[in-house]
């Protein structure tokens, strides 16, 4: 089942199309990488998941049924530029955002108590969001955007702001709500965070579309069926001319087309040349496949 269904949505700011012809599919319980450039056009399709703004055509299914107004009770967005009131203590906070998204005032101040010890910040319930530093703000609000236990969640740049260790913890939170039922949208600039958490991946450039499938699809079609090998130097090594040949103190490495050879077969050619420590097929990275379709779009 998908949680969302997007087809033929079109958006246009005076004459600069932001979204043309977008087709998405956001499978239940599955965290869905949206990716894209700067001015791609991802901030335009949250905005209109989220109600903020409008598509000029097009549809979206949420659940099945026609995107309405009382969806957004299942939503939680994290924007990239947060939004807290400074001058309020952070549990009261978010009690107030609690409240506002349906939750009961008594479930709201227990949901409060167990997220802030969850998240390790239980001694800063009384101080005031301007008293906080940014890391520690950051927690408050996602705190603040998962409270009502949405059905989607729309993460856009959630590290940010982050050292390594609270980004880990969010990481292995947005991983838990996953695994417990939470479909989660994620925007991000982090090639790694796309690798280590997404299942399903769309690109977005120039308003179009260019990237949409299963991760682990859209890496297998960008395989090279080139393969980066490491051979030992010793009395046996016979050299040939291999691209990218490196020479190091006690082996050397190069890159080796298959050209149609099976991976094994190749394997027991290159034995003939010397020891074999390394025999490792070049897949490229999502960052690796980000930044050609850009290219290649850029050149279109």
């Amino acid at each position: 089942m998908n949680v969302l269904e997007i087809s033929s949505l079109f958006k246009n700011y005076g004459s600069h199309r932001a979204l043309s012809n977008i087709d998405l599919h956001v499978p239940q319980g599955s965290i869905f990488g949206l990716l894209g450039p700067n001015g791609a056009g991802k901030t335009t399709l949250i905005r209109i998941i989220n109600q903020i703004i409008e598509a000029d055509s097009g549809k979206i299914l949420f659940k099945g049924e026609s995107l309405r107004q009382d969806h957004i009770q299942h939503i939680g967005y994290l924007p990239e530029e947060r939004g807290l009131y400074k001058k309020m203590k952070v549990g009261e906070q978010l009690l107030y955002f609690a409240q506002i998204k349906g939750i009961r005032t008594s479930d709201a101040r227990i949901k409060v108590r167990d997220w802030l010890e969850r998240l390790g910040i239980s001694e800063w319930r009384n101080k005031k969001i301007e008293d906080l530093s940014k890391g520690m703000a950051q927690k408050v609000q996602f705190i603040a955007t998962i409270i009502h236990s949405p059905e989607l969640l729309i993460l856009d740049e959630p590290f940010s702001g982050f050292d390594p260790v609270n980004a880990e913890i969010i990481k292995n939170e947005i991983l838990d709500l996953r695994d417990n039922g939470t479909t989660v949208i994620l925007s991000t600039h982090r090639m790694e965070s796309v690798e280590l958490l997404c299942d399903h991946i769309a690109m977005i450039h120039k308003s179009q579309k260019v990237i949409d499938g299963p991760l682990h699809e859209i890496r297998r079609k960008a395989r090279t069926n080139i393969f980066f090998v490491k051979l030992l130097k010793d009395e046996n090594l016979r050299i040939a001319d291999w691209p990218d040949f490196r020479e190091f103190e006690d082996h050397v490495s190069f890159k080796i087309p298959l050209c149609g050879t099976p991976p094994n077969e190749m394997l027991r050619q290159l034995m003939c040349h010397g020891s074999v420590i390394g025999f490792e097929e070049v897949v490229p990275s999502i960052g690796d496949i980000f930044i050609q379709k850009v290219k290649e779009n850029d050149h279109a």
